[in-house]
């Protein structure tokens, strides 16, 4: 599992990281076929996931011969990571999220794929494939799983209001102040809030949250401007409008649920199920969870409507599986690649309509999601994913960027009295300078 000779290994890579040999090939570790590969998961340890993790792997020590150990982390796992580079003891696999393959990448700690000898490569899905593509280009992970962003709402809420589905976002913003201030559990009492954001500046919770919004107005953070080269977008006018429309929504209707701006996601699932708040904008892995905890009937699916200026669009995201740089059984790493991108691995993975998934939407186009799940919202998003997923865009490493506008962002959630334009301004200026550390700036 471990070598002692990772540290070689891991400088050689790091001395010629973006190249096709420190990341494609063998860096110098010497190879054991039979090694056991050790699992790191972003999930907390005992959960339902973790648990679907350890069958996947388990399938895959049957179906190969190769062992596994499967560690399941979740609060600080990126920090136990680097604590893990920096002592040269990475794991073999890293299941994690999509936007985590730039700042892994950056510092050599992952293996470059060859997609043209990856047995199973044109079963995934090309929208897929894009959340594996660093800034040069090449594939650093296999797409593992995919995710799109659309609104939960208590139906019975609405029901009971006798308010519509919302078509655009004044229906929307209505739909909030409505479960606002009319009592929509019937309980008397004005203990309920429209909108449950995880507005946090933690992990980037916050621009993570508003990124549907700017990308489902036409906005964006930073646009494409050539070859490898971008430019800061986040002070035009769509971005801007919808930043503006989410600070309505705190400072205006007052319809979030309070504390958002120091809410997490942890918290903000607990908020949708204590009836403490009725929208939620978030992936589907937790939907089998409020459909366990509320009531199935209580939990309806509905497609972020398109803003004012453009959309429709909302975060896509998922998880990669990383091979790890200085591995001693890199054809077990590929092996373990495949079989989890395989439809047997996926639908392991999937889990049914059980809690647990670790594959929310499959990436291999022979899954049929209809055989695995017979919850048809799991189909709403799909469709979302198909027709308006949007990933966060490919630059070197997406993190500061994210952390960055998480901060601006929620320093305008929680100031009122912010000017939205020059706050989009400012931050236009910081993704610039972030641009130009990365040398991508147009």
């Amino acid at each position: 599992m471990k070598r002692l000779r990772y540290a070689v290994a891991l400088l050689a890579v790091m001395a010629t990281a973006l190249s096709a040999t420190a990341c494609g090939g063998d860096d110098g570790a010497q190879q054991n076929a039979k090694g056991e590969l050790e699992i790191w998961i972003r999930q907390a340890a005992g959960s339902d996931s973790a648990k679907t993790a350890e069958r996947l792997a388990q399938a895959f020590t049957q179906a190969s011969g190769v062992p596994t150990k499967v560690v399941a982390i979740f609060d600080d796992f990126e920090t136990k990571l680097q604590q893990q580079g920096a002592q040269h003891k990475l794991p073999d696999i890293v299941i994690n999220d999509t936007a985590q393959l730039g700042n892994m990448q950056s510092q050599g700690w992952l293996r470059q794929v060859d997609k043209s000898t990856f047995a199973g490569a044109d079963k995934i899905s090309e929208r897929a494939w894009k959340a594996a593509t660093a800034t040069d280009g090449k594939y650093y992970g296999v797409p593992f799983s995919a995710q799109a962003f659309l609104l939960l709402v208590r139906a019975d809420w609405r029901k009971k209001l006798n308010l519509p589905e919302p078509k655009t976002w004044a229906d929307l913003a209505a739909l909030g102040a409505a479960f606002t201030k009319n009592d929509p559990d019937g309980n008397g009492k004005a203990d309920t809030a429209g909108f449950d954001i995880p507005g946090t500046t933690q992990r980037g919770y916050m621009s993570w949250y508003a990124s549907s919004y700017i990308w489902g107005n036409g906005g964006d953070f930073v646009a494409p401007a050539g070859t490898g080269k971008w430019k800061p977008a986040v002070g035009d006018a769509k971005s801007v409008e919808a930043v503006k429309w989410l600070q309505d929504r705190f400072c205006v209707d007052k319809s979030v649920n309070p504390g958002a701006v120091n809410v997490n996601t942890t918290t903000a699932h607990e908020v949708f199920e204590k009836n403490q708040a009725g929208i939620y904008l978030v992936g589907p892995y937790v939907l089998a969870r409020f459909v366990k905890s509320l009531g199935s009937d209580k939990v309806e699916a509905i497609a972020l409507p398109a803003g004012p200026s453009g959309g429709p669009g909302a975060l896509a995201e998922g998880e990669n599986v990383y091979l790890m740089a200085g591995s001693d059984n890199e054809a077990g790493q590929k092996k373990f690649a495949e079989y989890a991108t395989s439809v047997d691995g996926q639908k392991i993975g999937m889990n049914a309509d059980d809690p647990g998934a670790i594959v929310r939407l499959s990436v291999n186009t022979g899954v049929d999601m209809a055989s695995v799940r017979k919850d048809p919202r799991w189909l709403a998003f799909q469709k979302v994913y198909d027709e308006a997923g949007v990933y966060s865009p490919p630059v070197p490493n997406w993190a500061p960027f994210r952390q960055t506008a998480a901060d601006a962002i929620n320093a305008v959630m929680a100031d009122c009295g912010a000017d939205v334009q020059a706050a989009m301004n400012k931050l236009a200026g910081q993704l610039g300078d972030l641009l130009s550390k990365q040398n991508a700036l147009a």
